[in-house]
């Protein structure tokens, strides 16, 4: 009975969001119909399309673009509660549905040699289509504001042994926008003293064993199993027939491929699912366009924030003795070395002080990181708050030592403790910004900033960079993590 309620539960938020989704849609598609039907045509009622002895007025006919667009956005899945909340499969769905069904338009006008309004379809398509993007972005942070707060979210139990869970809860724990709630552990190697570290680490109750987990995972009410280890396939397979009715779906951590991301494909051989590992790609043209995007970005930039970077250098040069520019040996593409450009925000000698303040470093691993550091300038605290002191590194970018996006780059006292795996970072330019950027800052734990550098560098794209660039907009903005 407890699971029922629980798929009730789930059902219900997720129903909600879809029906408020689907008549936001309708309005803004009612909106970019009409809007493009008075814009093209004003008040003339007699404005109809030419068919012969058939003539159907435009008002009618935006009437009926705005419907079968609307069931486009439908048979696509733009509302399927898999892809919204996180993600860019949901605006990609959108644009997808709408450019196909435009593009459809176009090419039965092309082939029945029909004359239609040009002028109309160029208005309705982008206008209707910039605001689905907006109204659906609106609604993606509203729904994140009610996942901070554990609303609107999956319940769910985590199984495996203690090492994947730990990691895998954590994860959830760190992106709550996701939208998984971690209720419970079961955990198949603690003993009572693991498990109660377990719970005080993680804050999460370890309720059993895993081969309870169904039982369990009913008295919590949970709307999901996410398992983040299996010692045999067998117990996967098992574990979902015995979820299967409940209402309680099973989600799988695929540890063996985990970094690889948007480079696994599922293919079906002889009745199991074998997971296909693209090779990371970073040559020919997507080596060429990255390029070409971040020279003509980085020109723009230093074109439009000339006024800035005068300004904030007379600010440094007068305020605290010393040179405007601080030039700080970084390691880069394949190792090599070069001077990364910033801003000066500490005092002149701050290198030759570092010793003094290791016993107060912060940070993990090879990074040194103070809240309070002393050596920082009072212009400094600002510049480095907003980041505004890593802006000169627009000229590292033309100088194709940097990318706008990448790698953070390393210190080389950094680099020569790098096992190998941690030196893939070095087969791409550092960046600007980059996911380290905006999951965090210097609040990012050294294995987190590794995890996610690995990441980007095994799963590169120009979409990957957009949304990156968009979100460090964002993340400068709160100056969350910034010190």
């Amino acid at each position: 009975m407890h699971t029922g309620r629980t798929a009730v539960r789930r059902t219900t938020w997720a129903a909600r969001y879809k029906r408020r989704l689907a008549v936001t849609d309708a309005l803004v598609l009612l909106w970019a119909v009409l809007g493009a039907y008075l814009t093209r045509f004003g008040m003339d009622d007699a404005a109809a399309l030419d068919l012969g002895g058939f003539a159907p007025s435009y008002l009618a006919l935006s009437l009926l673009l705005g419907v079968v667009w609307f069931g486009a956005l439908t048979s696509f899945d733009t509302r399927d509660p898999t892809v919204i909340g996180v993600g860019y499969e949901e605006y990609r769905r959108v644009v997808d549905a709408s450019v196909r069904l435009f593009g459809l338009i176009a090419i039965v006008a092309y082939l029945t040699r029909t004359d239609v309004a040009r002028g109309f379809l160029l208005l309705a398509l982008p206008a209707g289509l910039a605001m689905l993007l907006v109204s659906r972005w609106m609604w993606r942070k509203y729904l994140h504001l009610q996942r901070r707060f554990d609303r609107w979210s999956d319940r769910v139990v985590v199984v495996g042994a203690a090492g994947h869970v730990r990691d895998l809860t954590k994860s959830l724990q760190r992106e709550k926008h996701a939208g998984y709630h971690v209720v419970g552990l079961c955990v198949s190697d603690v003993d009572e003293r693991g498990a109660q570290e377990l719970r005080d680490e993680l804050g999460v109750p370890v309720l059993g064993d895993p081969s309870d987990v169904v039982r369990l995972a009913g008295e919590v009410g949970a709307s999901a199993v996410a398992v983040a280890s299996v010692e045999r396939y067998e117990e996967l397979s098992d574990l979902g027939w015995q979820l299967e009715g409940t209402g309680t779906d099973l989600i799988v951590a695929p540890s063996l491929v985990q970094g690889a991301g948007p480079r696994v494909h599922t293919r079906p051989v002889g009745g199991l699912a074998l997971l296909h590992v693209e090779a990371p790609r970073y040559v020919g043209a997507n080596k060429v366009g990255k390029t070409l995007f971040d020279l003509v970005v980085a020109s723009a930039c230093i074109v439009v924030l000339s006024p800035l970077l005068v300004t904030i250098a007379l600010l440094v040069r007068f305020t605290d003795p010393g040179p405007v520019i601080y030039r700080q040996r970084r390691i880069g593409l394949n190792g090599a070395p070069f001077d990364m450009l910033k801003f000066r925000t500490m005092v002149v000698d701050a290198d030759t002080r570092l010793a003094e303040l290791i016993a107060a470093n912060e940070a993990a691993g090879p990074l040194f990181k103070m809240r309070d550091d002393p050596r920082v300038t009072r212009v400094g605290r600002v510049l480095r708050r907003y980041s505004l002191d890593e802006l000169p590194q627009l000229f590292n970018v033309l100088n194709r030592t940097m990318s706008l996006v990448g790698p953070r780059p390393p210190l080389p006292h950094e680099v020569a403790t790098y096992e190998e795996r941690v030196a893939r970072r070095l087969l791409m330019r550092p960046g600007m910004t980059g996911l380290w950027q905006v999951s965090g800052r210097s609040d990012l734990s050294w294995e987190d900033s590794v995890r996610l550098d690995l990441f980007y560098v095994e799963n590169w794209s120009i979409t990957e960079d957009l949304l990156i660039l968009a979100k460090t907009l964002r993340a400068v903005v709160s100056s969350r993590g910034a010190y």
